[in-house]
């Protein structure tokens, strides 16, 4: 009896658990399209085929799910290497830039850059998130003398995620976003002469391969 409730218990997590998916990837998928502002729970129950209830059940609101996709982000982007430092740096924006052409969360992401003080605070934001993680990589980095000892990484991990920023909003008006992974190159093109060792500089690989096969 015991080993049938338990049997009856997964399976019904893993069907919420599904249902949950559904909902954010409709809700990313709605607010790739239409913005926060643009979205509503309706247009976002129909596209996942649920009803009001079954959304509410697992997210409280528009601005929870909001909030939800904005904080998967960095866990969407996986580079096809495995690299640590100043490489991995490189790798996880190349990647980024190959990603957002095709995944929902990520072009919802993108979508809601400008309208994130609607649903998230400022110490958790995407600018937040996205700077913390190349802020890592970088700390690894100037650890392991790939990075120039004065470099302060924490302002170089801000101006980074502002250039990606700015880039991808470029990128959507001027080309779709196809020509994306190539300002990323340029921007690190321009930017590691002046933060990189030259020992580091030599090693470091910005070909199309490093966010292509993610």
């Amino acid at each position: 009896m015991a080993a049938e409730l338990t049997g009856k218990r997964e399976i019904k997590q893993e069907r919420a658990a599904r249902t949950r998916a559904v909902i954010a990837r409709a809700a990313a998928e709605v607010f790739a399209e239409c913005g926060f502002s643009g979205a509503s729970v309706t247009k976002i129950t129909r596209r996942a085929g649920l009803t009001l209830g079954a959304m509410y059940f697992h997210f409280e609101s528009k601005e929870a799910l909001a909030r939800e996709i904005v904080r998967s982000q960095p866990e969407r982007v996986t580079p096809p290497y495995e690299t640590e430092g100043l490489q991995h740096a490189v790798d996880i924006t190349l990647t980024w830039a190959h990603a957002l052409l095709d995944d929902p969360f990520l072009l919802a992401g993108a979508r809601l850059v400008m309208e994130q003080d609607s649903f998230i605070g400022p110490e958790e934001n995407s600018h937040q998130q996205w700077t913390e993680v190349i802020a890592q990589s970088l700390t690894v980095a100037q650890r392991d003398r790939e990075v120039r000892a004065n470099v302060d990484v924490n302002t170089v991990a801000r101006l980074i995620v502002n250039a990606c920023t700015g880039a991808q909003m470029h990128a959507h008006l001027e080309s779709g976003r196809q020509d994306l992974p190539q300002r990323i190159r340029e921007m690190w093109n321009v930017l590691l002469p002046t933060i990189a060792t030259p020992s580091a500089l030599k090693r470091l690989c910005l070909d199309d391969s490093r966010g292509a096969a993610a």
